[in-house]
């Protein structure tokens, strides 16, 4: 498990093996059931995850209704976008799935970096591309439809909807489970050859 993240660091910068040691030596790996939360809306924390295995849902609650906002999936990063400076969470994170997780908070990374400074250019890296890439979903899912943004995600991540259940996926997309059902009935039909 150490090695996965050895080789997704080793993706953005090469590195030298007194780095990979270092990484490897202070990775905190910890299996979570399915069910346990992580983070809850109100709770401070600098933790970040790193998902080797399993599935980590995003959610707030919304005139008490959970209103799914990200999965997060094998070889996502779970960060809060206030990670540097922690506030009170505004949405929970919850293991839908067995979870086998790396953790990591500002103290363990700094005493990282004090050892092997470029280490920390590289961490920078990885939470900006992070966040561009949580950008690029968030400005794709208001410039869509319903039926586009399942579309997308069957493109981008067809194993997804094989392990979320119904409503989950339904409040992810921004619609009611009827109308999902109605999306898939419809995309459905037209996967269907005519036989006239």
């Amino acid at each position: 498990m150490r090695d996965k993240i050895v080789d997704y660091f080793s993706k953005i910068s090469p590195l030298s093996i007194g780095e990979a040691e270092a990484i490897k030596s202070s990775s905190v790996i910890k299996e979570f059931k399915k069910g346990t939360v992580l983070l809850r809306a109100g709770q401070i924390s600098d933790d970040t995850y790193f998902v080797l295995i399993g599935l980590v849902r995003q959610y707030h609650l919304s005139d008490g209704e959970e209103m799914t906002t990200a999965f997060f999936v094998e070889d996502d990063w779970v960060i809060s976008l206030n990670a540097e400076n922690p506030q009170p969470a505004i949405f929970y994170w919850v293991c839908e799935e067995d979870c086998t997780l790396l953790i990591g908070n500002n103290a363990s990374a700094n005493d990282l970096f004090a050892k092997f400074p470029r280490l920390e250019s590289i961490a920078r890296r990885v939470l900006e591309n992070t966040f561009l890439d949580y950008q690029r979903k968030v400005t794709a899912y208001f410039a869509a439809t319903p039926e586009q943004r399942y579309l997308r995600l069957q493109e981008s991540n067809s194993s997804l909807i094989q392990r979320v259940p119904q409503y989950q996926l339904a409040s992810y997309l921004g619609v009611k489970p009827e109308s999902l059902s109605r999306i898939r009935k419809r995309l459905a039909e037209k996967k269907i050859p005519s036989t006239i």
